[in-house]
């Protein structure tokens, strides 16, 4: 093989990888947001008012799925690299969204600058939208990255080691408790 084709195999193979956690993170994020979007469904219900919303969760998935891969390749959260997982998982955590939130704000500035309502009108909608509401938002994505990153995390097993604990069946053996493991 020479040369050329040695690049363009490196080039599709780390495209090939890259769509996949894309993909694997949108999908993961858009369960979750989809969940909470049910759940707001189900109590404004109970006061009448219709909510369908869902393709807000999915579209939110997609677009943090791509501020995840942009935090990745700046190397954001990888402070307590070697700490005990719990730092690096909370830590990250926080950082992802901390930079998520930074996203949200210059996608409502250029937003705002698209339309011809200037900066101030971006940061107007952002406000307008209520505290309460991006405080939500910010403690979804918060709570939707501690299992996310926990994940992430436990990669150091070894790659695929954790894809193969949770959807390869066990022997028999391992499965079964012993009788020191019963109640």
């Amino acid at each position: 093989m020479n040369e050329t084709n040695m690049k363009r195999a490196g080039w599709e193979s780390t495209v090939i990888r890259e769509m996949t956690e894309f993909y694997f993170y949108a999908l993961y994020l858009a369960f979750f947001f989809i969940s909470f979007t049910w759940y707001r469904r189900l109590i404004l219900t109970e006061y009448q008012v219709s909510y369908l919303h869902y393709g807000v969760g999915i579209i939110e998935a997609l677009v943090l799925a791509k501020v995840i891969m942009v935090g990745r390749a700046l190397h954001l959260g990888e402070r307590f690299k070697g700490y005990p997982l719990i730092l690096p998982i909370f830590y990250k955590a926080v950082v992802f969204s901390v930079f998520v939130g930074i996203f949200g704000v210059v996608e409502s500035t250029i937003n705002g600058l698209l339309h011809g309502k200037g900066i101030a009108a971006g940061f107007n909608g952002l406000i307008g939208k209520g505290g309460d509401e991006l405080l939500a938002r910010c403690l979804v994505t918060f709570v939707a990255f501690i299992p996310f990153f926990t994940f992430d995390e436990l990669e150091l097993l070894g790659e695929g080691k954790i894809i193969k604990l949770l959807f390869q069946r066990r022997p028999a053996a391992e499965s079964a408790p012993t009788k020191d493991e019963t109640p």
